[in-house]
């Protein structure tokens, strides 16, 4: 079960980020404390593949909560990686048992690049990350 965004608990102080993406995930960290989020690089992994880096982060950063980007059309439709995205949140949820978040990540990847990001999947997870804790603060 995926958590929605007006349910987060005051106790989940800190997150992980993930832009999901068929051939690459980007990763970025925060906490409430922090304020902003910070890239944590690009997991380049597909499948089953990506679930042992995945689980390295989890461990090194110890998150309360899970945060995923759902991309959609502009119109707010679903496509392919819509609903793959989705599944990769609910399997987030099967392998760590942390809450998770599903975030609209529309046009992050467009805002990273106009922001001249390096690494633009790990970039775009950190825009997905502050719009998630913007959202919680309103």
């Amino acid at each position: 079960m995926v958590a929605l965004i007006n349910t987060v608990d005051a106790r989940l102080q800190s997150f992980l980020a993930f832009d999901f993406g068929i051939k690459r995930t980007g990763v970025a960290y925060a906490s409430r404390l922090l304020g902003e989020a910070k890239p944590q690089g690009t997991i380049k992994a597909q499948g089953d593949q990506r679930w042992p880096l995945i689980e390295k982060h989890i461990r090194n950063w110890q998150p309360d909560a899970l945060v995923v980007g759902v991309p959609c059309h502009p119109d707010g439709a679903e496509h392919e990686t819509t609903l793959l995205a989705k599944k990769f949140a609910r399997q987030l949820v099967g392998r760590f048992k942390l809450p998770v978040f599903e975030v609209d990540e529309r046009y992050s990847t467009t805002e990273a690049q106009s922001m001249g990001a390096d690494d633009l999947d790990s970039a775009s997870a950190c825009i997905i990350l502050n719009q998630f804790l913007r959202d919680i603060k309103a």
